[in-house]
């Protein structure tokens, strides 16, 4: 247990460190090579990769549509059930953001608009692993369906037999995607970024994944001719403030729960009762011993921090120095310390909002910045699937009302041909 007013600042700083990324160099070096085959070898060399990496030899990327139409026959009713209430409160929650558009005379005669458009292309990164995520799939299709992007591409890592599982067919069936890629990693990314002869090339590619796909993502988006990405993210994470009324059982399965995610997620308690964390520790020992993913969960457990802060105010400030992906607020007044939290990728309010929620189907997205970044960088939303762009119209009388201005800038800025680029109209109308 971390007893923060006991700390230096720079101690404090070190007991919110995230788990270091290990050989970033390597990393980086065989991610460009990755990036590199795919741009000059294309298909062949996703093909390759994709033998290499998943095991899986393919004749062809793209999965047969018949796969993703027939999907819901394989799942049990319970499943596309799950699937089908998911999809419906996270389309309604993204349905709600849509944008206004924006027309307003700044001065007589000048009319200036702000607009919102789709984007046309976009690249959804499904991560492979020890289990299906249809609940990723969900997160980035319905935002891609709800802003009406003509052309959402899916990649995901195939399985040996080169298939992938119906939970994540019949997701994106729902959410209209109808081309799907059977690769993953670094590879995928690329592909997506630049194009194939089978991948068309995208705007932007949302989602998460390890540290050879975020990697990938970095560079193709610093790329030229490369794409743009939702955000950049690390391991995943949560941070738990409660007080002495929290229930340490419930406590203690939000950490596990994030914990699962990965050998290298963190998971954060920070309270000002010494008893809650004790018992909230026990618990964390007694729940990690049933889960059947205990290994994995045990090794992030030892990523975790237990922080014993003065008082509530404290444990805010200790959350926001941390900034952490998910904020889990478990204390008697709930409510009322959400107005001081300032960095978050998702807050969840009380003791009966665990987590879980947001990841599957409250309705909120949890594609969301980790590592920090939600100091800086939003929780993924309806927005980030549009870009906007501004109109302006000038009659005679607008420009004469800020023609003046626009030159004595232009003037100032030594730019003599937008001084002349008003100059020119103004004299036509007989304005010197």
């Amino acid at each position: 247990m971390i007893v923060w007013s006991a700390l230096s600042t720079d101690e404090q700083a070190q007991a919110l460190s995230r788990p270091a990324l290990k050989d970033s160099a390597l990393l980086k070096d065989t991610v460009t090579k990755i990036v590199s085959q795919v741009r000059e070898n294309k298909d062949a060399a996703v093909l390759s990769y994709t033998k290499e990496f998943d095991g899986a030899e393919l004749s062809s990327l793209r999965l047969d549509e018949a796969l993703i139409d027939n999907a819901e026959a394989e799942l049990s009713t319970k499943v596309k059930l799950a699937i089908d209430t998911a999809y419906q409160n996270i389309k309604t929650f993204h349905e709600a953001q849509r944008p206004q558009d924006i027309r307003i005379e700044t001065a007589p005669g000048v009319i200036c608009e702000q607009k919102h458009a789709a984007l046309e292309a976009v690249g959804l990164y499904i991560p492979g692993g020890s289990a299906p995520l249809p609940s990723t799939v969900l997160m980035l299709g319905v935002s891609a369906q709800v802003a009406g992007c003509e052309l959402p591409i899916l990649c995901t890592p195939p399985s040996i037999q080169g298939t992938i599982a119906a939970e994540i067919r019949y997701a994106a069936k729902i959410c209209g995607i109808k081309h799907i890629y059977l690769c993953g990693g670094a590879q995928a990314v690329a592909a997506m970024a630049f194009g194939t002869e089978t991948i068309p090339k995208v705007d932007k590619i949302f989602g998460p994944g390890n540290s050879f796909v975020t990697e990938a993502k970095q560079q193709v988006s610093q790329a030229i001719g490369g794409a743009a990405i939702d955000m950049p993210a690390g391991p995943s994470e949560v941070l738990v403030i409660a007080d002495a009324d929290a229930n340490p059982a419930y406590v203690a399965a939000d950490l596990l729960s994030q914990a699962e995610h990965g050998a290298d997620s963190q998971a954060v308690l920070v309270s000002d009762s010494e008893s809650l964390i004790e018992l909230t520790r026990q618990q964390v020992v007694l729940q990690l011993a049933q889960l059947s993913r205990k290994d994995i969960a045990g090794k992030a457990v030892e990523h975790s921090r237990y922080i014993l802060t003065k008082d509530l105010d404290e444990s805010v400030a200790v959350s926001n120095a941390y900034a952490p992906e998910h904020l889990i607020v478990q204390t008697e007044n709930a409510r009322e310390l959400v107005a001081k939290l300032r960095h978050a990728g998702s807050i969840f309010v009380g003791a009966y909002s665990p987590e879980s929620a947001g990841d599957y189907a409250s309705g909120t997205n949890h594609v969301l910045p980790t590592y920090g970044y939600a100091r800086n960088y939003n929780s993924l939303g309806l927005l980030d699937f549009m870009r906007r762009y501004t109109i302006q119209e000038l009659s005679k009388e607008g420009l004469q009302n800020i023609g003046d201005a626009i030159m004595d800038l232009a003037e100032a800025e030594g730019l003599d041909a937008h001084k002349h680029a008003v100059a020119i109209r103004l004299n036509d109308t007989g304005i010197t």
